[in-house]
């Protein structure tokens, strides 16, 4: 079942996007040369512990995962495109990173992701993370009262497509609210004009990750979690919480 925010709702969820960006900042902040990824998700818990917020990602435990989720980011690093574990990997020059990270604030919560490279960029990383970014702001640009759900996929598939990146077509963005998952599915890639029409109230995780060498499958590595391309070729991943409003949209996990 959709569930239509009010007002009042929308503020409280911005409070829980207020957490998660700032998480998303310090985490990139911290990220160097040489940090480990369970450095950066200790960054993560000491930004949610001192805004007094909980996490929707630790133990949390969805029907294709062997064991519940262990931290509070995905740390997902050049060919691992969403859900990695931060562990003991220390971050090498002209890594390609993407974080995602979410928070729950009075019962309500927010989600979001960055890509981003730690040293020295390669054009071709920047370039696809470019993209990535391009192809969220579109999504949030067609969230609009009046349009469809269609409408913000096409949005992202398109700029994707574009590109010649491939789209893993069993993952994308969701409904969110007092659950980080909730009812409607938002897929990357989509039919203008089909689907649900967006109401003032709706709110949803926008999320395109996009592969680098065109593919659209990948494979699981034996943590049941972590998903890479299948070329080994790298991936990035952006998402922001959006709530469709009267306004236009309004992006809750905005710094």
């Amino acid at each position: 079942m959709v569930e239509i925010k009010t007002d009042a709702s929308l503020d409280a969820m911005r409070e829980a996007g207020r957490v998660v960006a700032t998480a998303l900042a310090a985490v990139q902040e911290a990220a160097a040369v040489g940090v480990s990824l369970r450095q950066l998700d200790e960054t993560a818990r000491t930004v949610l512990h001192e805004a007094g917020a909980g996490s929707p990602f630790l133990g949390y435990r969805p029907q294709f995962a062997p064991t519940p989720f262990p931290a509070v980011i995905c740390a997902s690093v050049n060919d691992a495109i969403v859900h990695g574990i931060p562990n003991g990997y220390r971050l090498c020059d002209g890594d390609l990173v993407s974080i995602d990270c979410g928070a729950t604030v009075d019962g309500w919560a927010g989600d979001a992701a960055v890509s981003f490279t730690v040293g020295t960029p390669r054009p071709e990383d920047q370039q696809l993370i470019e993209t990535t970014r391009r192809a969220l702001a579109a999504g949030i640009e067609a969230a609009v009262v009046g349009a469809r759900l269609g409408d913000i996929s096409h949005a992202v598939g398109a700029v994707g497509r574009a590109a010649g990146y491939g789209i893993p077509a069993d993952f994308g963005g969701h409904g969110i609210g007092r659950r980080m998952h909730e009812d409607l599915p938002v897929p990357n890639e989509g039919r203008p004009g089909r689907g649900l029409p967006l109401r003032h109230g709706l709110v949803l995780a926008i999320e395109p990750m996009f592969m680098a060498g065109g593919r659209d499958d990948y494979t699981a590595d034996p943590d049941g979690w972590t998903l890479r391309t299948v070329d080994r070729t790298r991936a990035a991943h952006c998402e922001h919480t959006v709530a469709i409003t009267e306004d236009g949209p309004r992006v809750l996990t905005a710094l």
